[in-house]
């Protein structure tokens, strides 16, 4: 094995922060490795990336124990550090990725700067505390079914996913390869954006043609948010005024979601269920019994899902076109930490993995925006594109939300 780079701390502890959201065994920073447009900054980084002579633990602790420290460094890490950015810390993830909630069990659940009482959102729950909470600029994580437009949407930020493959996955660990991607979190759309020409290159191309509003995802929502998305697509109607509605999946998310389960499920078992057979290694409630359920999925059962999955992301690139779809992100307000459970989670992940399963079938770009809070809690709005209109996705989000004053730092 190499020497590990000598820029590379791999000892020593994270900052000192009450909200739970830097790793604490296997944290590791660095400086950047070049200039440019994010120069001066500070990034937390998802425990699923690889830093050269550091030990990744995708957020379970017999993961950490029976990897040895990586040999190179994820593409995304290199790219945001030659731009000019540090890496701070570490950041905690939901156990092998697999939950949405924030939870988990052998590390403890991060505090959302923006709702105490209520959970942060998972997978990528680190680093969305760590960008709410002022801790670093901006953080990266990753998005398979939703696991940075949850926690965008809990902790009250902008939140990025992008179009599928558009970001390499190299030095990334294993979860479910058709539906992941690379994605981040700021507080302020520039600074989203800013990111994007980083990790994405190229320039924004042409705008849309019109504002489609997802009738069946809006009908799935809890009343006492509708009237604060309504205000987002506002914001959005004035940057671009063609408004109509239709439903976004006309055979129903519901029948969506159970094709996108099996097909997640297979993969995911295909790349972790080696490792769980040899390891044998334990799981919070929710996490074990959607593993144990990945593992009795078929072949036969996941190729005909596969083919299904095929057909409606051709559907989806056809009938989005130039258009630019809006939907919730999350049917409601982020649930209470205190009722936090296995039952309560998969109730609620079934209503909100109804909205964003369709940007996992397409492999679209999806940005989370925060529109507003009720009952102090936040309430994120997303916008929705074909593949490859991620720049132009976030021209809107910048143009749409530049007024929005960035949130302040919580400590």
């Amino acid at each position: 094995m190499p020497p590990a780079d000598p820029h590379h701390r791999t000892d020593g502890r994270p900052p000192d922060e009450p909200f739970g959201a830097f790793c604490q065994e296997n944290h590791v920073a660095c400086p950047a490795t070049g200039d440019g447009p994010l120069s001066g900054l500070g990034f937390g980084l998802k425990d699923v990336f690889d830093v050269a002579g550091s030990r990744t633990g995708f957020g379970h602790p017999a993961w950490l124990a029976s990897h040895p420290p990586a040999t190179e460094t994820a593409e995304a890490v290199t790219r945001l550090l030659a731009a000019g950015a540090g890496l701070r810390a570490r950041t905690v993830s939901d156990e092998l990725c697999y939950s949405i909630s924030g939870e988990n069990f052998h590390y403890g659940m991060p505090i959302n700067p923006a709702a105490r009482d209520r959970l942060p959102g998972g997978s990528s729950s680190g680093s969305a505390v760590a960008v709410a909470a002022g801790l670093v600029d901006f953080a990266i994580g990753t998005d398979c079914g939703g696991s940075v437009r949850v926690p965008a949407a809990y902790c009250g930020l902008f939140g990025m996913r992008p179009t599928h493959g558009a970001i390499a996955l190299s030095g990334v660990a294993p979860f479910a390869p058709r539906f992941d991607t690379v994605g981040w979190f700021a507080r302020d759309a520039a600074l989203l954006g800013r990111l994007g020409d980083v990790l994405l290159g190229g320039t924004p191309g042409p705008g849309f043609s019109r504002l489609v509003v997802a009738t069946d995802a809006f009908e799935r929502c809890d009343a006492n948010v509708r009237a604060v998305l309504d205000e987002g697509v506002q914001r959005l109607v004035r940057v671009l005024p063609a408004r109509s509605e239709a439903p976004l999946s006309p055979p129903g998310l519901d029948r969506w979601l159970d094709i996108f389960r099996t097909v997640q499920a297979w993969e995911i078992w295909q790349s972790l269920g080696g490792w769980i057979e040899r390891e044998r290694p334990g799981f919070g409630e929710g996490v074990g019994q959607r593993l144990a359920a990945a593992a009795k999925v078929g072949r036969p059962e996941a190729e005909a899902a596969r083919q299904q999955a095929d057909a409606i992301a051709e559907e989806l690139e056809a009938t989005i076109g130039d258009a630019l779809i809006c939907l919730p992100t999350t049917p409601g307000l982020p649930p209470f930490r205190a009722t936090a459970s296995a039952e309560i989670e998969n109730a609620y992940r079934t209503r909100a993995m109804q909205l964003l399963c369709p940007a996992g079938l397409g492999g679209l770009p999806q940005i989370t925006l925060p529109v507003g809070t009720v009952d102090g809690a936040p309430v994120g709005l997303s916008i929705l594109a074909r593949r490859g209109r991620d720049m132009a996705l976030l021209e809107v989000a910048a143009q749409a939300f530049a007024d929005l004053p960035t949130p302040p730092e919580k400590r």
